[in-house]
């Protein structure tokens, strides 16, 4: 569990298209077995500490012929920004897909002692 100590707390939030395969026969859309699209994301201001960050497909577009297999994550997460992470697997065929995400931590604040 994440304890949050700041008395000012952010919250940053955004829904990114993470690809769109099917437009020029990309991996995702085209490819079988295991395949990963990564993308960085930088927050609108730095946080203090590293945040709590929740990551959901916003939209899928998926092929009905094949099994449908997704895992999404959040990885890589620092004071100002992080990787969403989409992986397939199999013969699942994935046009295009969205998330939305959120980010919730402790702000610096003007107040805040740099002692050392």
């Amino acid at each position: 569990m994440k304890h949050l100590t700041s008395h000012s707390i952010g919250i940053d939030q955004g829904d990114d298209v993470l690809f769109s395969d099917y437009e020029d026969g990309g991996a995702m859309w085209t490819g079988e077995g295991p395949r990963e699209r990564r993308k960085s994301l930088t927050f609108k201001q730095p946080f203090k500490d590293v945040p709590a960050v929740h990551v959901a497909l916003s939209m899928w577009d998926m092929d009905s012929a094949a099994n449908v297999r997704a895992d999404v994550a959040a990885e890589k997460i620092t004071e100002t920004g992080f990787d969403v992470v989409f992986r397939t697997w199999g013969d699942t065929r994935v046009a295009r897909a969205r998330i939305r995400w959120m980010a919730i931590g402790a702000l610096p604040h003007e107040d805040d002692w740099q002692l050392y």
